[in-house]
């Protein structure tokens, strides 16, 4: 009377074609992807692995960018390569002012990234962070490029400046790997996040990188202009202004004069405060820093310094930043 209960299958469904978006990052993952590398460290007492981070090939010839705490005071390096491979590396050069570091890995016909123009960033668009979290190679995570032209405070006290600030979420182990835009390029070294912070994630930009590179291939530093003096910014009274018709309202107090200096050469003292770099005003440190460039490296500046309620004009040869100096 009754029938065989029947049984049917449903035939696979059909995926349909991947959104835009999807097809965009996977393009630049395969693109970008087997350029970005773990970088291994072992300590200096013992041969031992004591950290990790995340580099990019720059060069088929096995130039690497990572970030200079990545490989601080390491004994030993290696890079882990998109196959799994490891491969030998050595230091070419650091630069502590940008937290930029160039590595040379063993081996050569290695998958280089092309490094972007960082200036031609927009808000809003979008940017993907490729590196090794926590030891999870090849990590791939997607946001947008929240600000730009932000400012980072470097392990030398320095401001990095022109910073991309990014919510492409960052771990630990991310340091040193590569943020790309739509089109494939590399456009910043990851370098930081805000612990605790959701989304606060920051990049050196690619043209800084650019423009050191060179200089770390010939040197194996960068060269920056150096004062000689320890100093904090000083706000002028709006009386003193007036009286000595400055158009500035501030500068940099001179706390400390280093012996043998430029500035104890020029004959800075203890008091002074700097007003004006070859007419550029210094309100800050940090504004210092920034006119202390490679280019003036050598060369006479002329500082407006007002000293004892009076403004005199001083001439200060800059010398190089001699390593493990922090003052301006």
């Amino acid at each position: 009377m009754f029938g065989r209960k029947r049984t049917f299958v449903s035939a696979p469904r059909q995926r349909g074609p991947r959104d835009g978006f999807s097809e965009t990052v996977i393009r630049v993952v395969d693109t970008i992807g087997p350029a970005v590398i773990g970088v291994r460290r072992t300590s200096r007492q013992r041969d031992l692995y004591d950290g990790a981070g995340s580099g990019v090939i720059i060069s088929p010839d096995g130039y690497a960018l990572t970030n200079n705490h990545v490989v601080r005071g390491a004994g030993r390096i290696e890079g882990v390569l998109n196959d799994g491979s490891v491969v030998g590396a050595e230091i070419v050069g650091c630069d502590p002012d940008t937290d930029l570091a160039l590595l040379r890995l063993a081996g050569g016909r290695h998958h280089a990234a092309q490094l972007g123009d960082s200036d031609d960033l927009k808000v809003g668009e979008l940017s993907i962070a490729i590196g090794n979290p926590l030891g999870l190679q090849a990590t791939v995570t997607v946001g947008v490029i929240s600000a730009l032209r932000r400012t980072l405070r470097g392990e030398n006290g320095r401001l990095i400046e022109d910073v991309i600030q990014t919510d492409a979420a960052l771990n630990p182990g991310n340091s040193g790997g590569a943020l790309v835009d739509a089109h494939g390029a590399v456009v910043g070294i990851n370098t930081a996040m805000i612990g605790g912070a959701q989304g606060i994630c920051f990049a050196v930009p690619s043209n800084t990188a650019k423009s050191i590179v060179p200089e770390l291939m010939r040197n194996g530093r960068v060269a920056r202009g150096w004062f000689g003096i320890a100093g904090q910014s000083q706000e002028l009274s709006r009386a003193l202004v007036r009286r000595i018709g400055l158009d500035v309202e501030s500068g940099v107090l001179v706390v400390a004069v280093t012996s043998g200096g430029p500035a104890e050469l020029a004959g800075l003292h203890v008091g002074d405060v700097v007003l004006k770099l070859d007419g550029a005003a210094t309100p800050t440190v940090d504004a210092v820093h920034r006119l202390l460039t490679r280019e003036r490296v050598g060369r006479k500046v002329t500082l407006d310094v007002l000293r004892n309620g009076l403004l005199v004009k001083m001439k200060l040869t800059v010398m190089e930043l001699p390593d493990e100096r922090r003052s301006a």
